[in-house]
Protein backbone atom coordinates (compact mmCIF):
# COMPACT_ATOMS: atom_id res chain seq x y z
CA UNK A 1 0.00 0.00 0.00
CA UNK A 2 1.28 3.46 -0.93
CA UNK A 3 2.35 5.73 1.88
CA UNK A 4 -0.14 8.38 2.89
CA UNK A 5 0.73 11.69 4.52
CA UNK A 6 -1.53 12.07 7.55
CA UNK A 7 -3.98 14.95 7.25
CA UNK A 8 -3.95 17.64 9.93
CA UNK A 9 -7.44 18.03 11.39
CA UNK A 10 -7.99 21.16 13.47
CA UNK A 11 -10.85 23.46 14.46
CA UNK A 12 -13.59 25.57 12.90
CA UNK A 13 -14.01 28.87 14.72
CA UNK A 14 -15.77 32.02 13.59
CA UNK A 15 -16.65 30.60 10.18
CA UNK A 16 -13.20 29.36 9.12
CA UNK A 17 -10.74 26.51 9.56
CA UNK A 18 -8.45 27.38 12.45
CA UNK A 19 -5.03 25.84 13.02
CA UNK A 20 -4.19 24.52 16.46
CA UNK A 21 -1.44 25.95 18.63
CA UNK A 22 -1.69 23.45 21.50
CA UNK A 23 1.05 21.16 20.20
CA UNK A 24 -1.01 18.11 21.17
CA UNK A 25 -2.49 15.69 18.63
CA UNK A 26 -3.99 12.21 18.42
CA UNK A 27 -3.93 9.78 15.48
CA UNK A 28 -6.99 9.19 13.32
CA UNK A 29 -7.04 5.78 11.66
CA UNK A 30 -8.98 4.05 8.93
CA UNK A 31 -10.37 1.03 10.85
CA UNK A 32 -10.53 -1.08 7.68
CA UNK A 33 -6.81 -0.74 6.99
CA UNK A 34 -5.22 0.19 10.30
CA UNK A 35 -3.47 3.08 8.53
CA UNK A 36 -3.15 6.44 10.29
CA UNK A 37 -4.78 8.91 7.91
CA UNK A 38 -4.80 12.02 10.07
CA UNK A 39 -3.61 13.79 13.16
CA UNK A 40 -6.37 15.59 15.03
CA UNK A 41 -5.61 18.58 17.20
CA UNK A 42 -6.31 18.31 20.90
CA UNK A 43 -7.39 21.77 21.97
CA UNK A 44 -5.89 23.74 24.79
CA UNK A 45 -8.04 25.67 27.26
CA UNK A 46 -7.24 28.84 25.34
CA UNK A 47 -8.47 27.31 22.07
CA UNK A 48 -11.74 26.24 23.67
CA UNK A 49 -12.10 29.76 25.05
CA UNK A 50 -11.63 31.17 21.52
CA UNK A 51 -14.42 28.98 20.17
CA UNK A 52 -16.75 29.99 23.01
CA UNK A 53 -15.82 33.64 22.47
CA UNK A 54 -16.78 33.36 18.79
CA UNK A 55 -20.12 31.80 19.75
CA UNK A 56 -20.70 34.48 22.39
CA UNK A 57 -19.99 37.30 19.96
CA UNK A 58 -22.31 35.83 17.33
CA UNK A 59 -25.20 35.21 19.71
CA UNK A 60 -26.91 38.64 19.89
CA UNK A 61 -27.14 38.97 16.12
CA UNK A 62 -28.41 35.42 15.57
CA UNK A 63 -30.86 35.65 18.48
CA UNK A 64 -32.36 38.77 16.94
CA UNK A 65 -32.55 37.31 13.43
CA UNK A 66 -36.17 36.75 12.45
CA UNK A 67 -37.66 33.28 12.48
CA UNK A 68 -38.32 33.59 8.75
CA UNK A 69 -34.62 34.17 8.01
CA UNK A 70 -33.47 31.48 10.44
CA UNK A 71 -35.83 29.01 8.81
CA UNK A 72 -34.49 29.92 5.37
CA UNK A 73 -30.94 29.01 6.47
CA UNK A 74 -32.22 25.70 7.88
CA UNK A 75 -33.97 24.90 4.60
CA UNK A 76 -30.82 25.67 2.59
CA UNK A 77 -28.75 23.49 4.92
CA UNK A 78 -31.28 20.67 4.45
CA UNK A 79 -31.12 20.94 0.65
CA UNK A 80 -27.32 20.98 0.59
CA UNK A 81 -27.15 18.01 2.95
CA UNK A 82 -29.64 16.05 0.87
CA UNK A 83 -27.70 16.68 -2.33
CA UNK A 84 -24.27 15.89 -0.89
CA UNK A 85 -24.86 13.28 1.79
CA UNK A 86 -22.78 10.62 -0.05
CA UNK A 87 -19.74 12.83 0.65
CA UNK A 88 -20.49 12.84 4.36
CA UNK A 89 -21.17 9.09 4.37
CA UNK A 90 -17.77 8.43 2.78
CA UNK A 91 -16.05 10.50 5.49
CA UNK A 92 -17.87 8.52 8.20
CA UNK A 93 -16.90 5.19 6.67
CA UNK A 94 -13.25 6.21 6.32
CA UNK A 95 -12.88 7.13 9.99
CA UNK A 96 -15.50 5.06 11.83
CA UNK A 97 -15.51 1.96 9.64
CA UNK A 98 -19.26 1.36 9.25
CA UNK A 99 -20.32 0.30 5.77
CA UNK A 100 -21.44 2.98 3.33
CA UNK A 101 -25.12 2.01 3.38
CA UNK A 102 -25.13 2.30 7.16
CA UNK A 103 -23.34 5.64 7.00
CA UNK A 104 -25.91 6.93 4.53
CA UNK A 105 -28.64 5.76 6.87
CA UNK A 106 -27.01 7.66 9.72
CA UNK A 107 -26.98 10.86 7.70
CA UNK A 108 -30.61 10.40 6.67
CA UNK A 109 -31.75 9.92 10.27
CA UNK A 110 -29.87 13.05 11.27
CA UNK A 111 -31.46 14.93 8.40
CA UNK A 112 -34.88 14.14 9.88
CA UNK A 113 -34.00 16.44 12.81
CA UNK A 114 -32.92 19.17 10.38
CA UNK A 115 -36.32 18.87 8.70
CA UNK A 116 -38.05 18.99 12.09
CA UNK A 117 -36.11 22.14 12.98
CA UNK A 118 -37.19 23.78 9.72
CA UNK A 119 -40.58 24.13 11.41
CA UNK A 120 -39.17 26.27 14.21
CA UNK A 121 -41.69 29.12 13.75
CA UNK A 122 -44.48 26.74 14.69
CA UNK A 123 -42.42 25.06 17.44
CA UNK A 124 -41.73 28.40 19.14
CA UNK A 125 -45.30 29.66 19.07
CA UNK A 126 -46.39 30.93 22.44
CA UNK A 127 -49.81 31.22 24.01
CA UNK A 128 -52.03 34.29 24.33
CA UNK A 129 -54.91 35.15 26.64
CA UNK A 130 -56.89 38.29 25.90
CA UNK A 131 -58.51 40.16 28.81
CA UNK A 132 -57.17 37.78 31.47
CA UNK A 133 -58.04 40.63 33.80
CA UNK A 134 -59.85 43.82 32.82
CA UNK A 135 -57.92 45.22 29.83
CA UNK A 136 -54.96 42.99 30.79
CA UNK A 137 -53.52 40.48 28.30
CA UNK A 138 -51.08 37.65 29.02
CA UNK A 139 -48.78 35.91 26.53
CA UNK A 140 -45.85 33.48 26.63
CA UNK A 141 -42.66 33.36 24.58
CA UNK A 142 -39.64 31.08 24.39
CA UNK A 143 -36.18 32.55 23.89
CA UNK A 144 -32.76 31.00 23.21
CA UNK A 145 -30.22 30.30 25.95
CA UNK A 146 -27.03 31.62 24.36
CA UNK A 147 -23.88 29.68 23.46
CA UNK A 148 -24.45 25.92 23.93
CA UNK A 149 -22.03 22.98 23.77
CA UNK A 150 -22.45 19.55 22.20
CA UNK A 151 -20.08 16.69 23.07
CA UNK A 152 -20.64 13.79 20.68
CA UNK A 153 -19.43 10.15 20.54
CA UNK A 154 -17.52 8.25 17.89
CA UNK A 155 -20.26 5.85 16.83
CA UNK A 156 -22.48 8.43 15.09
CA UNK A 157 -20.25 11.37 14.13
CA UNK A 158 -23.02 12.98 12.05
CA UNK A 159 -26.36 11.78 13.41
CA UNK A 160 -25.79 12.43 17.10
CA UNK A 161 -24.62 16.05 16.62
CA UNK A 162 -27.66 16.49 14.38
CA UNK A 163 -29.90 15.37 17.23
CA UNK A 164 -28.99 18.66 18.88
CA UNK A 165 -27.53 21.41 16.70
CA UNK A 166 -30.40 21.88 14.20
CA UNK A 167 -32.83 22.60 17.05
CA UNK A 168 -30.29 24.71 18.94
CA UNK A 169 -29.44 26.83 15.89
CA UNK A 170 -33.06 27.16 14.74
CA UNK A 171 -34.08 28.35 18.21
CA UNK A 172 -31.52 31.16 18.05
CA UNK A 173 -28.60 29.72 20.01
CA UNK A 174 -24.96 29.53 18.94
CA UNK A 175 -23.07 26.23 19.09
CA UNK A 176 -19.68 24.81 20.02
CA UNK A 177 -19.43 21.17 18.92
CA UNK A 178 -16.72 18.91 20.37
CA UNK A 179 -16.70 15.73 18.22
CA UNK A 180 -14.96 12.49 19.08
CA UNK A 181 -11.24 12.57 18.40
CA UNK A 182 -11.60 9.12 16.77
CA UNK A 183 -13.60 10.44 13.79
CA UNK A 184 -13.46 14.23 13.80
CA UNK A 185 -13.79 15.19 10.14
CA UNK A 186 -17.57 14.84 9.75
CA UNK A 187 -18.05 17.79 12.11
CA UNK A 188 -15.84 20.03 9.97
CA UNK A 189 -17.69 19.00 6.82
CA UNK A 190 -21.00 19.97 8.42
CA UNK A 191 -19.54 23.28 9.59
CA UNK A 192 -18.54 24.12 6.02
CA UNK A 193 -22.03 23.17 4.85
CA UNK A 194 -23.56 25.58 7.36
CA UNK A 195 -21.41 28.37 5.93
CA UNK A 196 -22.55 27.53 2.40
CA UNK A 197 -26.15 27.62 3.65
CA UNK A 198 -25.65 31.20 4.82
CA UNK A 199 -25.28 30.72 8.57
CA UNK A 200 -23.46 33.76 10.03
CA UNK A 201 -19.89 33.22 11.15
CA UNK A 202 -19.54 32.18 14.77
CA UNK A 203 -22.98 30.62 15.09
CA UNK A 204 -21.57 27.10 14.56
CA UNK A 205 -18.07 26.24 15.79
CA UNK A 206 -16.09 23.02 16.07
CA UNK A 207 -13.35 22.48 18.62
CA UNK A 208 -11.41 19.23 18.48
CA UNK A 209 -10.04 17.71 21.64
CA UNK A 210 -10.06 15.30 24.54
CA UNK A 211 -10.84 15.62 28.26
CA UNK A 212 -9.14 19.03 28.44
CA UNK A 213 -11.68 20.43 25.99
CA UNK A 214 -14.60 18.65 27.65
CA UNK A 215 -13.72 19.93 31.11
CA UNK A 216 -13.30 23.48 29.88
CA UNK A 217 -16.70 23.42 28.17
CA UNK A 218 -18.26 22.06 31.35
CA UNK A 219 -16.88 24.86 33.50
CA UNK A 220 -16.95 27.81 31.08
CA UNK A 221 -19.30 30.48 32.44
CA UNK A 222 -20.46 31.58 28.96
CA UNK A 223 -21.64 28.08 27.95
CA UNK A 224 -25.29 27.82 28.95
CA UNK A 225 -26.02 24.15 28.29
CA UNK A 226 -24.31 20.83 27.60
CA UNK A 227 -25.63 18.04 25.38
CA UNK A 228 -23.65 14.80 25.70
CA UNK A 229 -23.86 11.23 24.42
CA UNK A 230 -21.43 8.54 25.57
CA UNK A 231 -20.79 5.85 28.14
CA UNK A 232 -22.64 5.92 31.45
CA UNK A 233 -19.65 6.72 33.70
CA UNK A 234 -18.70 9.72 31.56
CA UNK A 235 -22.35 10.79 31.19
CA UNK A 236 -22.69 10.85 34.97
CA UNK A 237 -19.47 12.88 35.25
CA UNK A 238 -20.65 15.35 32.60
CA UNK A 239 -24.03 15.75 34.28
CA UNK A 240 -22.65 16.24 37.77
CA UNK A 241 -19.87 18.59 36.67
CA UNK A 242 -22.05 20.63 34.35
CA UNK A 243 -24.92 21.06 36.79
CA UNK A 244 -22.52 22.11 39.54
CA UNK A 245 -21.41 24.86 37.17
CA UNK A 246 -25.02 25.99 36.84
CA UNK A 247 -25.68 24.65 33.34
CA UNK A 248 -28.55 22.78 31.81
CA UNK A 249 -27.32 19.28 30.99
CA UNK A 250 -28.76 16.42 28.98
CA UNK A 251 -26.33 13.49 29.21
CA UNK A 252 -27.32 10.31 27.39
CA UNK A 253 -25.42 7.29 28.69
CA UNK A 254 -24.97 3.61 27.94
CA UNK A 255 -27.37 0.77 27.33
CA UNK A 256 -28.02 -2.94 27.56
CA UNK A 257 -30.93 -3.40 25.21
CA UNK A 258 -33.05 -6.54 25.50
CA UNK A 259 -35.13 -8.13 22.76
CA UNK A 260 -37.80 -10.47 24.15
CA UNK A 261 -39.20 -13.20 21.89
CA UNK A 262 -42.47 -14.81 23.05
CA UNK A 263 -43.49 -18.34 21.95
CA UNK A 264 -46.17 -17.03 19.57
CA UNK A 265 -43.77 -14.74 17.66
CA UNK A 266 -42.84 -15.19 14.01
CA UNK A 267 -39.39 -16.70 14.56
CA UNK A 268 -38.13 -15.87 11.07
CA UNK A 269 -39.02 -12.22 11.61
CA UNK A 270 -37.42 -12.32 15.06
CA UNK A 271 -34.25 -13.96 13.75
CA UNK A 272 -33.88 -11.37 10.98
CA UNK A 273 -34.41 -8.58 13.49
CA UNK A 274 -31.90 -10.00 15.97
CA UNK A 275 -29.18 -10.18 13.31
CA UNK A 276 -29.93 -6.71 11.96
CA UNK A 277 -30.10 -5.08 15.40
CA UNK A 278 -27.24 -7.03 16.94
CA UNK A 279 -24.62 -6.70 14.21
CA UNK A 280 -25.49 -3.51 12.33
CA UNK A 281 -22.67 -0.98 12.58
CA UNK A 282 -20.61 -3.76 14.22
CA UNK A 283 -22.81 -3.44 17.30
CA UNK A 284 -21.45 0.06 17.98
CA UNK A 285 -24.89 1.55 18.59
CA UNK A 286 -26.45 2.61 21.86
CA UNK A 287 -29.68 1.12 20.50
CA UNK A 288 -28.15 -2.20 19.39
CA UNK A 289 -29.77 -5.36 20.69
CA UNK A 290 -27.12 -7.11 22.76
CA UNK A 291 -29.29 -9.39 24.91
CA UNK A 292 -31.92 -11.63 23.33
CA UNK A 293 -34.38 -13.17 25.80
CA UNK A 294 -35.98 -16.38 24.50
CA UNK A 295 -39.19 -17.18 26.39
CA UNK A 296 -40.83 -20.57 26.91
CA UNK A 297 -38.82 -23.06 24.91
CA UNK A 298 -38.21 -21.18 21.66
CA UNK A 299 -34.47 -20.88 22.35
CA UNK A 300 -33.13 -23.80 20.32
CA UNK A 301 -35.15 -22.99 17.21
CA UNK A 302 -34.46 -19.28 17.44
CA UNK A 303 -30.72 -19.67 18.00
CA UNK A 304 -30.49 -22.02 15.03
CA UNK A 305 -32.22 -19.51 12.77
CA UNK A 306 -30.03 -16.65 13.97
CA UNK A 307 -26.86 -18.71 13.47
CA UNK A 308 -27.91 -19.66 9.95
CA UNK A 309 -28.37 -16.02 9.04
CA UNK A 310 -25.21 -14.87 10.79
CA UNK A 311 -23.08 -17.29 8.77
CA UNK A 312 -24.21 -15.51 5.58
CA UNK A 313 -22.87 -12.12 6.67
CA UNK A 314 -19.72 -10.78 5.06
CA UNK A 315 -17.37 -8.78 7.28
CA UNK A 316 -15.04 -6.40 5.48
CA UNK A 317 -14.13 -2.98 4.20
CA UNK A 318 -17.23 -0.78 4.16
CA UNK A 319 -16.33 0.54 0.70
CA UNK A 320 -16.38 -2.96 -0.83
CA UNK A 321 -20.01 -3.89 -0.23
CA UNK A 322 -19.52 -5.81 3.00
CA UNK A 323 -22.43 -6.34 5.39
CA UNK A 324 -20.48 -5.34 8.50
CA UNK A 325 -17.33 -3.30 8.91
CA UNK A 326 -14.49 -3.25 11.46
CA UNK A 327 -14.53 -1.85 14.98
CA UNK A 328 -13.39 1.72 15.44
CA UNK A 329 -9.93 1.10 16.98
CA UNK A 330 -7.62 -1.81 17.63
CA UNK A 331 -7.89 -1.29 21.40
CA UNK A 332 -11.69 -1.43 21.24
CA UNK A 333 -11.57 -4.53 19.04
CA UNK A 334 -9.34 -6.28 21.58
CA UNK A 335 -11.61 -5.26 24.45
CA UNK A 336 -14.70 -6.70 22.75
CA UNK A 337 -12.84 -9.91 21.96
CA UNK A 338 -11.93 -10.24 25.63
CA UNK A 339 -15.63 -10.27 26.54
CA UNK A 340 -16.21 -13.18 24.17
CA UNK A 341 -13.40 -15.11 25.85
CA UNK A 342 -14.74 -14.26 29.30
CA UNK A 343 -18.23 -15.42 28.37
CA UNK A 344 -16.93 -18.70 27.00
CA UNK A 345 -14.85 -19.26 30.12
CA UNK A 346 -17.89 -18.56 32.32
CA UNK A 347 -19.93 -21.24 30.56
CA UNK A 348 -21.65 -19.55 27.63
CA UNK A 349 -21.75 -21.52 24.38
CA UNK A 350 -20.08 -19.81 21.42
CA UNK A 351 -22.43 -20.64 18.56
CA UNK A 352 -20.87 -18.27 16.02
CA UNK A 353 -17.30 -17.17 16.74
CA UNK A 354 -16.37 -13.80 15.27
CA UNK A 355 -12.79 -14.24 16.40
CA UNK A 356 -12.32 -16.63 13.49
CA UNK A 357 -13.62 -14.28 10.81
CA UNK A 358 -11.94 -14.05 7.40
CA UNK A 359 -12.57 -10.41 6.47
CA UNK A 360 -12.77 -8.90 3.03
CA UNK A 361 -10.23 -6.22 3.82
CA UNK A 362 -6.68 -5.41 4.79
CA UNK A 363 -5.05 -7.72 7.32
CA UNK A 364 -4.30 -4.82 9.67
CA UNK A 365 -7.96 -3.76 9.93
CA UNK A 366 -9.70 -3.96 13.28
CA UNK A 367 -11.78 -7.03 12.52
CA UNK A 368 -14.12 -9.01 14.71
CA UNK A 369 -16.96 -10.88 13.05
CA UNK A 370 -20.53 -11.30 14.29
CA UNK A 371 -20.54 -13.42 17.45
CA UNK A 372 -23.47 -15.36 18.90
CA UNK A 373 -23.36 -16.64 22.49
CA UNK A 374 -26.04 -18.95 23.88
CA UNK A 375 -26.93 -19.97 27.45
CA UNK A 376 -25.70 -16.67 28.85
CA UNK A 377 -26.57 -15.96 32.49
CA UNK A 378 -27.06 -12.64 34.24
CA UNK A 379 -23.85 -12.94 36.25
CA UNK A 380 -21.56 -13.03 33.20
CA UNK A 381 -19.70 -9.88 32.20
CA UNK A 382 -20.87 -10.41 28.64
CA UNK A 383 -24.35 -9.63 29.97
CA UNK A 384 -23.69 -7.09 32.73
CA UNK A 385 -21.40 -4.77 30.74
CA UNK A 386 -22.15 -2.63 27.71
CA UNK A 387 -19.83 -4.28 25.21
CA UNK A 388 -20.45 -2.01 22.21
CA UNK A 389 -19.48 -4.63 19.67
CA UNK A 390 -20.95 -7.37 17.45
CA UNK A 391 -21.75 -9.76 20.30
CA UNK A 392 -25.31 -11.07 20.71
CA UNK A 393 -26.03 -12.91 23.96
CA UNK A 394 -29.00 -15.26 24.29
CA UNK A 395 -30.65 -15.75 27.68
CA UNK A 396 -33.47 -18.24 28.27
CA UNK A 397 -36.42 -17.83 30.62
CA UNK A 398 -39.65 -19.76 31.11
CA UNK A 399 -42.21 -16.96 31.36
CA UNK A 400 -43.07 -13.44 30.27
CA UNK A 401 -42.86 -12.32 33.91
CA UNK A 402 -39.27 -13.54 34.17
CA UNK A 403 -38.33 -11.68 30.98
CA UNK A 404 -39.92 -8.49 32.27
CA UNK A 405 -38.12 -8.77 35.60
CA UNK A 406 -34.83 -9.28 33.78
CA UNK A 407 -35.26 -5.97 31.98
CA UNK A 408 -36.68 -3.98 34.87
CA UNK A 409 -33.91 -4.99 37.28
CA UNK A 410 -31.19 -4.06 34.77
CA UNK A 411 -29.51 -0.73 35.61
CA UNK A 412 -29.93 0.50 32.03
CA UNK A 413 -33.21 1.57 30.46
CA UNK A 414 -32.44 2.84 26.98
CA UNK A 415 -34.25 0.64 24.46
CA UNK A 416 -36.07 -2.68 24.36
CA UNK A 417 -38.15 -4.72 21.92
CA UNK A 418 -40.85 -7.37 22.16
CA UNK A 419 -41.61 -9.82 19.36
CA UNK A 420 -45.08 -11.31 19.55
CA UNK A 421 -48.36 -11.70 17.64
CA UNK A 422 -50.35 -11.22 20.85
CA UNK A 423 -51.70 -7.68 21.08
CA UNK A 424 -52.58 -8.06 24.73
CA UNK A 425 -49.05 -9.14 25.62
CA UNK A 426 -47.63 -6.23 23.64
CA UNK A 427 -49.88 -3.73 25.36
CA UNK A 428 -48.99 -5.12 28.78
CA UNK A 429 -45.27 -5.03 27.97
CA UNK A 430 -45.18 -1.43 26.78
CA UNK A 431 -47.05 -0.42 29.94
CA UNK A 432 -44.99 -2.42 32.45
CA UNK A 433 -41.44 -2.26 31.09
CA UNK A 434 -39.16 0.39 32.66
CA UNK A 435 -37.40 1.56 29.52
CA UNK A 436 -37.55 4.83 27.63
CA UNK A 437 -37.87 3.57 24.03
CA UNK A 438 -39.88 0.46 23.18
CA UNK A 439 -40.31 -1.48 19.96
CA UNK A 440 -43.14 -3.91 19.26
CA UNK A 441 -41.88 -6.19 16.48
CA UNK A 442 -39.38 -3.36 15.81
CA UNK A 443 -35.85 -4.20 17.01
CA UNK A 444 -34.26 -0.71 16.99
CA UNK A 445 -37.00 1.68 18.18
CA UNK A 446 -35.27 5.00 17.47
CA UNK A 447 -38.06 7.60 17.48
CA UNK A 448 -38.82 9.89 14.57
CA UNK A 449 -37.45 13.40 14.97
CA UNK A 450 -40.76 14.91 16.08
CA UNK A 451 -40.69 12.58 19.08
CA UNK A 452 -37.83 12.71 21.59
CA UNK A 453 -34.93 10.28 22.02
CA UNK A 454 -33.77 9.14 25.45
CA UNK A 455 -33.80 6.35 27.98
CA UNK A 456 -34.46 5.79 31.67
CA UNK A 457 -32.32 4.86 34.67
CA UNK A 458 -28.56 4.88 34.00
CA UNK A 459 -29.13 5.56 30.32
CA UNK A 460 -30.01 9.23 30.87
CA UNK A 461 -28.87 11.94 33.27
CA UNK A 462 -30.98 15.08 33.18
CA UNK A 463 -34.63 15.80 32.58
CA UNK A 464 -34.70 16.38 28.80
CA UNK A 465 -34.48 13.92 25.94
CA UNK A 466 -32.99 14.78 22.54
CA UNK A 467 -34.87 16.49 19.67
CA UNK A 468 -38.65 16.66 19.41
CA UNK A 469 -40.53 19.02 21.69
CA UNK A 470 -38.23 18.21 24.63
CA UNK A 471 -35.27 19.35 22.54
CA UNK A 472 -36.98 22.64 21.73
CA UNK A 473 -37.68 23.25 25.41
CA UNK A 474 -34.12 22.30 26.38
CA UNK A 475 -32.63 24.94 24.08
CA UNK A 476 -35.05 27.71 25.07
CA UNK A 477 -36.32 29.49 28.18
CA UNK A 478 -39.89 30.60 28.76
CA UNK A 479 -41.18 34.05 29.57
CA UNK A 480 -44.70 35.12 30.45
CA UNK A 481 -45.65 38.74 29.76
CA UNK A 482 -48.63 40.45 31.40
CA UNK A 483 -49.54 43.76 29.72
CA UNK A 484 -52.07 46.63 29.85
CA UNK A 485 -52.28 49.28 27.12
CA UNK A 486 -54.61 52.18 27.80
CA UNK A 487 -54.24 54.01 24.46
CA UNK A 488 -54.41 52.33 21.02
CA UNK A 489 -51.73 53.13 18.49
CA UNK A 490 -51.88 53.10 14.70
CA UNK A 491 -49.59 53.41 11.73
CA UNK A 492 -49.84 54.99 8.31
CA UNK A 493 -51.49 53.61 5.18
CA UNK A 494 -49.82 50.82 3.19
CA UNK A 495 -51.87 48.85 0.65
CA UNK A 496 -49.05 46.42 -0.23
CA UNK A 497 -49.42 42.74 0.63
CA UNK A 498 -47.68 42.12 4.00
CA UNK A 499 -44.48 40.08 3.81
CA UNK A 500 -42.34 38.21 6.30
CA UNK A 501 -38.72 39.20 6.67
Amino acid sequence: MADQTPETIAHWVGGAHTASTSGRTAPVTNPATGVTTGEVALASVEEVDAAVAAATAAFPGWRDTSLARRSAVLFRFRELLNARKPELAAIITSQHGKVLDDALGEVSRGQEVVEFACGIPHLLKGGFTENASTKVDVHSVRQPLGPVAIISPFNFPAMVPMWFFPVAVAAGNTVVLKPSEKDPSAALWMAQLWKEAGLPDGVFNVVQGDKVAVDRLLEHQDVKSISFVGSTPIARYVYETGTRAGKRVQALGGAKNHMVVLPDADLDLAADAAVNAGFGSAGERCMAVSALVAVGGVGDDLVARIAERTHTLRTGDGTRGADMGPLVTRAHRDKVESYVAAGEEAGAKVVVDGRQVSPDGEADGFWLGPTLLDHVSTGMSVYTDEIFGPVLSVLRVDTYEQALELINTNPYGNGTALFTNDGGAARRFQHEVEVGMIGINVPVPVPMAYYSFGGWKNSLFGDSHAHGTEGVHFFTRGKVVTSRWLDPSHGGLNLGFPQND
